[in-house]
C-alpha cells in the first residue's frame, strides 16, 4: 500500500469569501476520504477587508479543518485588498514557506494571488520541484491585479504545472495566460447534510430571531461589501420590491454587511431601512437559507459559480441572479435570470414567489447534481494525475 500524497494548499489567508469556503471544504473533503494527507500554509493571519478585521483562529473553514486534522502554519502577514508582492517577504517567511513546500508532494494555491510567494522563492532560488495546481474562482482575471501577471510568469517558468477552475467561464477567461499546463473545470458543489431544506414551513428560529412572520416573504442576500457583488443594485431593487410587497423583508449578510460599515449605511440610507436585517458575517447560513423565501445575487462582475445559489437553492430558497459567469447554467431549470436593473429584479423576486411550488420541486430533483461528493472525487483525480507527474520527473 502506498503512502499517501502529501498535499499543501498555499492560501492568503482564512477570511470571509465563497471561495475560501470551496476550497477549505474540498481540503477537508480530500483529508478525510484518505489517500491523501493535507495541509494548509496561509500567508497571513489575519485580514482587514470590508470594513472589518477577521482573525484566522476565528474563522469557521480555520477551526473546521482544524478538527478534521488538517495542519496549518502560517506566515504571520495581514492580508487586505491588494496581495502580497514578490518582494514583501522576509528571509524567515521564504524558509519556512520553503520547508513547508518541500515537506509535499503537490501544491494546490487557492487562486493566483499566493503566486507572488512561489515567485519570490524562484528568485531566491528556494523553490523546492513540486507540481503546483492553481484553484482558479474567478471570471474576470483583469481584476486581480497584478495577482494575474504572477500567474502567467508561474507558468512561463514551469512552477504552475496545471489548473483547476470552477466554472467553465473561469477556464476561459485564464485560458489566455495558461499557456499548454494542463487545464480542468470542477464544477463546485456543496455539503447537502448542512444545506436541506426545512421539514415544515413556520416556527423558523431565523425569523423568529428577526420577528419576522412566517407568512411574510424573506430575500436573503449573502455577500461582502464590494463592488464586484453591486450591493447598491441589491437595495435599489429592494426599494423597487418594497412598492410591490410593501411587507417584505430583507437578510443581508457578508463582510461590510452592517451598519458599522460607513458606506453600507449611506446605500442603507438613501434607499431606507424599512424590514431590512444587516447580519454581518453569520456562521448558521443554512439557517439563514431555510428562514428565506429568494435566495439573490445582483454581482456585475467576477463571479465563476456562486456558491449562494447553490447553497440557497438546496435550502428550500429560490435562486434569482444577474447574468454572470457561470451563474445561468447554474440556476437553470431551478431558478431565474434577471436583467440588472431593479425593476426587472423585483419582478422576477415576485415571480420566483408565484412559482415557489414549481421550483422547489425541481430544486429537490437536481440536488444529486448540487452536491460535493462528485466535486471531491473529481479534485482527487486531478491531484493523483500530478502524483503521476511526479514520477515521471523521477
Amino acid at each position: 500500500m502506498s503512502a499517501p500524497l502529501r498535499v499543501l494548499t498555499l492560501t492568503e489567508g482564512f477570511f470571509a469569501g465563497g471561495a475560501r469556503i470551496l476550497h477549505s471544504d474540498v481540503v477537508a473533503g480530500l483529508h478525510e476520504r484518505g489517500g491523501q494527507s493535507h495541509g494548509v500554509l496561509a500567508i497571513a493571519s489575519r485580514a482587514r477587508r470590508e470594513s472589518t478585521i477577521q482573525h484566522m483562529a476565528a474563522d469557521p473553514r480555520y477551526r473546521a479543518l482544524r478538527a478534521a486534522g488538517v495542519a496549518i502554519t502560517s506566515l504571520g502577514k495581514t492580508a487586505a485588498a491588494v496581495p502580497h508582492a514578490p518582494h514583501a517577504f522576509s528571509s524567515r517567511q521564504l524558509r519556512t514557506a520553503a520547508r513547508a513546500i518541500a515537506g509535499a508532494d503537490v501544491v494546490l494555491t487557492l487562486k493566483e494571488q499566493p503566486l507572488g510567494l512561489l515567485l519570490a522563492l524562484d528568485d531566491a532560488m528556494m523553490l523546492p520541484d513540486r507540481p503546483v495546481v492553481a484553484c482558479l474562482h474567478r471570471s474576470d482575471p483583469g481584476h486581480s491585479g497584478e495577482a494575474l501577471v504572477w500567474l502567467g510568469e508561474s507558468v512561463r517558468r514551469g512552477i504552475v504545472t496545471a489548473s483547476v477552475s470552477c466554472a467553465r467561464s473561469t477556464d476561459a477567461a485564464y485560458a489566455p495566460v495558461l499557456g499548454d499546463i494542463e487545464r480542468h473545470v470542477v464544477d463546485n458543489g456543496i455539503d447537502l447534510s448542512r444545506f436541506r431544506p426545512a421539514i415544515t414551513r413556520g416556527g423558523d428560529p431565523v425569523r423568529r430571531e428577526l420577528g419576522i412572520p412566517d407568512d411574510e416573504v424573506v430575500v436573503a442576500y449573502a455577500a461582502r461589501f464590494d463592488a464586484m457583488k453591486d450591493p447598491e443594485l441589491f437595495l435599489r431593487s429592494v426599494a423597487a420590491h418594497r412598492a410591490l410587497v410593501p411587507d417584505a423583508h430583507y437578510i443581508l449578510c457578508g463582510a461590510g454587511m452592517t451598519a458599522q460599515n460607513p458606506g453600507f449605511a449611506a446605500l442603507v440610507a438613501a434607499v431606507g431601512a424599512d424590514r431590512i436585517h444587516a447580519l454581518g458575517i453569520r456562521d448558521d447560513m443554512p439557517a439563514v437559507y431555510r428562514a428565506a423565501d429568494v435566495v439573490a445575487l445582483t454581482s456585475a462582475y467576477g463571479e465563476a459559480a456562486p456558491l449562494c445559489l447553490l447553497e440557497g437553492a438546496a435550502s428550500g430558497a429560490i435562486p434569482v441572479t444577474t447574468d454572470v459567469g457561470d451563474a445561468a447554467r447554474l440556476v437553470a431549470g431551478i431558478g431565474i435570470v434577471a436583467d440588472r436593473h431593479p425593476d426587472a429584479i423585483a419582478a422576477a423576486w415576485c415571480r420566483a414567489i408565484a412559482q415557489r411550488g414549481a421550483f422547489s420541486a425541481a430544486a429537490l430533483a437536481a440536488r444529486s447534481r448540487l452536491g460535493r461528493d462528485r466535486m471531491i472525487s473529481e479534485y482527487a483525480a486531478v491531484v493523483a494525475g500530478q502524483r503521476r507527474r511526479l514520477r515521471l520527473a523521477a
